[in-house]
C-alpha cells in the first residue's frame, strides 16, 4: 500500500499573497513595456528646430523665448485623432490654470479656417499653430499623435506620446524647471 499525499491547499493569506506578487510582476511588467515604447516612439528634437513659429490667427509663436523663464509644452495633435478628443480638454485646462505656457501644432488639420471652426466647436482656448502639411511634426520626427514636448531654454527636456492627464503634465513640467 502506497501512501497518497493529500492535495495541498493554500491559505487564505497565501492566497492573497500570490495574487499580490501577480498584480506586481504584471504592473512592472506593463511600466517596463510602455516607459520603452513612449521612449522609441517620442519626438526627437531636430538639429536645427523651427521654434519660431506663426499660429493659426497669425501671431508669432517664439518656443525660445517662452521657454526662457519656465517649461513650455509643445502639444502635437490633430482634429483627426480619437485619442486626441480625450487628451485635448487636459491640454485646454492646463493651459489655462497653470503658469507654464501651452503651444499646441495641429497636425494635418485642415485650412486655418476649418480649424478656427474645430477650435470654437470645443471651446478650445490654446494656442494654436496649423501644421497643415504635417512638415512641423515630421521635422520632429513624430510617429504618433498625441505627442507631448516639454522645452526648457530652447531644449527638448522630456518627449512622451499617448494619453497624459492633466496632473502629469503639471508634474512632468514642474520637474523641467528644476534644472
Amino acid at each position: 500500500m502506497t501512501d497518497i499525499a493529500p492535495p495541498l491547499t493554500k491559505s487564505p493569506k497565501q492566497k492573497l499573497f500570490s495574487a499580490i506578487k501577480t498584480i506586481l510582476l504584471y504592473s512592472v511588467m506593463f511600466i517596463v513595456i510602455y516607459s520603452v515604447v513612449n521612449w522609441w516612439r517620442q519626438p526627437v528634437m531636430p538639429a536645427n528646430p523651427q521654434l519660431n513659429l506663426t499660429d493659426y490667427q497669425g501671431q508669432t509663436v517664439d518656443l525660445a523665448t517662452l521657454s526662457q523663464d519656465q517649461p513650455v509644452l509643445v502639444y502635437f495633435w490633430g482634429t483627426w485623432c480619437p485619442v486626441c478628443k480625450t487628451t485635448s480638454p487636459a491640454v485646454n485646462r492646463l493651459s489655462q490654470s497653470s503658469n507654464y505656457p501651452v503651444v499646441t501644432v495641429a497636425v494635418k488639420s485642415g485650412s486655418n479656417q476649418e480649424l478656427s471652426s474645430y477650435l470654437s466647436k470645443d471651446n478650445y482656448a490654446f494656442t494654436t499653430v496649423n501644421d497643415e502639411n504635417g512638415a512641423i511634426f515630421d521635422d520632429w520626427q513624430g510617429q504618433v499623435t498625441p505627442s507631448f514636448v516639454i522645452l526648457k531654454d530652447g531644449k527638448m527636456k522630456q518627449g512622451l506620446t499617448g494619453i497624459q492627464p492633466e496632473w502629469s503634465l503639471k508634474l512632468r513640467l514642474w520637474l523641467s524647471s528644476l534644472g
